[in-house]
């Protein structure tokens, strides 16, 4: 069996995004199936990875990158009034123009390319993954051009994302048209596969004509073998990831001041400069680090090298409830307890509360979350912090390769 695997975030670009089609490319060709990767030749992503690895097993194949370089509008506006901030304004309006995001311009290059990978190579079946939402045009086209079968691969709601903030207008435009991308996922793509039950649910509510699954993240427990934990002389908790939208540090670092604990708080990844300067007000010292972007290894070092965790997933109007981010996966798989605050009646607090990772408090509750954190430091203090132990089932059940497995299991009853 043949497939092609269709992906804007692969090496050389880092982040979190990246992991889940990596992944794909090194376990499926073990399990007996060619796998391409088509990805940019150099997507211009705000986040490079130089360290990661590509699979030798799997053919990479890259398309010359049209469009926009990886910007924040937001960082780029903060600060500036004006004249200074309607000149940023129109310099970003073409951007934001592009729908249904800055990416599209790729598929110019990316479409046709894929169309000769397929016809080459006898692929039998094209992925493609998201974000961004465009990535699904190639698919699509793909299908239209060569019959090839296609599985649409949705890492993200094609509709309403957690993080954005819709009450904005340019935000609600934007939606509309995702609502156009997703009808037509669900009208031509094959099989559709879901990282969480709500996206699942979402694209259901469509009438799709292919079968839908929900495949989530999984856990790389490979990934930290040889990382060491080694005690620290006050708690540390640890925070990997970058903010925007919705993802707010505040209500942690309001808790985080007034429990009094002597006891540091560090962030690796981008940090807002609007969130580090109200950050600034609370006077938390060397309490407080804020690590640039780093490459993956050094993010898994240094999670595995923390007292704890902190996983931050905004409620959003009850949109957060269903999210299962890979980052819920990641910090099981590197065994220190995790400070979960995320909504507490949602799938990460069952998954966390199920395994025994760590502890849940809502988002936004302060007082919550500083009672949260007092008993993590007694527990610290008392020698009462162990690693995170996962019986065999669990490490099974939420391994990556499970995850894989899965995959290629849909992928084989569509041929």
């Amino acid at each position: 069996m043949k497939v092609l695997l269709v992906s804007f975030y692969f090496p050389p670009a880092g982040g979190g995004g990246v992991q889940r089609p990596l992944k794909l490319a090194q376990y499926l060709p073990p399990l007996g199936i060619e796998t391409h990767v088509l990805a940019p030749d150099d997507p211009q992503w705000i986040h490079r990875d130089e360290g990661l690895r590509v699979p030798t097993q799997a053919w990479v194949h890259r398309a010359r990158y049209l469009g926009p370089s990886g910007r924040k509008p937001a960082e780029e506006l903060h600060g500036k009034v004006g004249v200074a901030r309607m000149t940023t304004q129109a310099r970003l309006f073409g951007r934001r123009a592009l729908v249904p995001d800055e990416n599209v311009p790729w598929n110019l290059t990316a479409i046709p390319a894929a169309i000769k990978i397929v016809r080459k190579h006898d692929i039998d079946v094209v992925i493609t993954t998201s974000p961004p939402n465009s990535i699904h045009l190639v698919g699509a086209a793909v299908k239209r051009a060569t019959g090839a079968r296609w599985v649409a691969d949705l890492r993200d709601s094609p509709i309403a994302h957690v993080h954005r903030r819709s009450e904005s207008a340019a935000v609600r435009a934007k939606e509309k048209v995702d609502v156009g991308v997703a009808k037509l996922v669900a009208r031509s793509a094959d099989a559709i596969v879901c990282v969480a039950d709500f996206i699942a649910d979402e694209v259901r509510a469509l009438d799709p004509r292919g079968s839908i699954v929900t495949i989530s993240n999984g856990s790389d427990f490979d990934d930290f073998e040889g990382l060491a934990y080694t005690p620290g002389e006050r708690l540390r908790l640890t925070h990997t990831g970058s903010f925007f939208g919705k993802r707010d540090p505040r209500p942690f670092l309001q808790a985080f001041h007034d429990s009094g604990i002597d006891a540091t708080a560090r962030f690796l990844g981008d940090f807002r400069s609007a969130d580090r300067e109200w950050a600034e007000q609370l006077e938390l010292g060397s309490k407080l680090e804020l690590i640039p972007y780093a490459p993956r290894a050094t993010s898994l070092a240094l999670q595995r090298d923390s007292e704890a965790l902190l996983l931050l997933i905004p409620d959003a109007g009850g949109r957060g409830k269903g999210v299962l981010s890979g980052k819920v996966f990641e910090y099981i798989a590197a065994r220190r307890p995790i400070l979960a605050l995320v909504p507490p009646d949602g799938a990460a607090a069952d998954l966390i509360r199920e395994t025994g990772a760590g502890v849940v408090a809502p988002p936004d509750d302060v007082d919550a979350i500083r009672e949260a954190l007092v008993e993590l430091d007694r527990r610290f203090r008392s020698g009462d912090l162990p690693d995170v132990e996962l019986s065999e089932e669990w490490r099974r059940r939420l391994a990556r390769e499970t995850r894989v497995e899965e995959t290629a299991d849909l992928l084989r009853s569509l041929c």
